[in-house]
């Protein structure tokens, strides 16, 4: 059974949410107002948040910003729940520390599918396959059992979500991967045109894994993303070997 956490206003949005997501299986806590939802996430540490963004007093995007920033809550997948649906409205909680935003109003089937994707990565829902014990190519080595990245000598942290991406990449290094194949394998749903996920969380894993000018991921702009292990300079070709 996982837990979840939503943080809403509107009582019968919390009300829809809570019904059929119980009904679903799981747990569900909530809190109407932003304050009361980080002290719960503390308190309860769910596998899920479901975090609306407008919201008297503190918004969903600072929730989500104090949510990262607490050791306790950091790693705890946010699923964004808003009426805006402008594409830097999205960029700007994906950046806030969401790793999904879905559009009021929405389907529940469409519900379903994203907390079962976001889930996924806790572990309460198995993987269709499982992750390699260590996956290794060139300069990077995935290390599941900690959601590590070693790149040559350093090791780095990753959330869950950055940790999909690279695997996903890594499984398919040196091939062009599509958004939508991203949007599949690491998200669990391919919606149409929603590329600004992809956009948000390659950036994010890039700056965490370069070193220096060395580059490892490549934008094939019309295609997807394309994984050099062995790392290039710059915006240029790969480094000869």
């Amino acid at each position: 059974m996982s837990k979840i956490l939503v943080i809403d206003d509107d009582s019968s949005i919390v009300e829809l949410i809570k019904v059929n997501l119980e009904l679903q299986g799981h747990l569900v806590v909530a809190a109407n107002e932003a304050l009361t939802g980080i002290a719960l996430a503390q308190q309860e540490l769910p596998d899920l948040i479901i975090l609306d963004l407008m919201m008297p007093g503190v918004d969903g995007f600072t929730a989500a910003q104090r949510l990262r920033q607490n050791d306790v809550t950091k790693s705890i997948p946010i699923l964004m729940l808003t009426a805006l649906s402008r594409t830097e409205d999205k960029v700007s909680g994906f950046n806030a520390g969401a790793d999904d935003y879905l559009t009021k109003p929405f389907e529940l089937p469409e519900l379903y599918v994203r907390v079962r994707a976001l889930l996924r990565r806790t572990g309460k829902v198995q993987t269709t396959l499982p992750l390699p014990e260590i996956l290794h190519a060139g300069d990077i080595t995935l290390i599941p059992e900690s959601r590590e990245a070693k790149i040559t000598d350093k090791v780095i942290r990753l959330t869950p979500i950055e940790f999909e991406v690279l695997h996903c990449l890594l499984q398919h290094h040196g091939q062009t991967v599509t958004t939508s194949k991203l949007l599949e394998e690491v998200w669990g749903y391919s919606p149409d045109d929603d590329v600004d996920t992809i956009r948000v969380h390659i950036r994010h894993l890039r700056t965490r894994i370069e070193i220096g000018s060395k580059r490892y991921i490549k934008t094939v702009y019309g295609g997807g993303y394309q994984l050099i292990p062995d790392g290039f300079v710059g915006k240029g070709e790969p480094q000869p070997t």
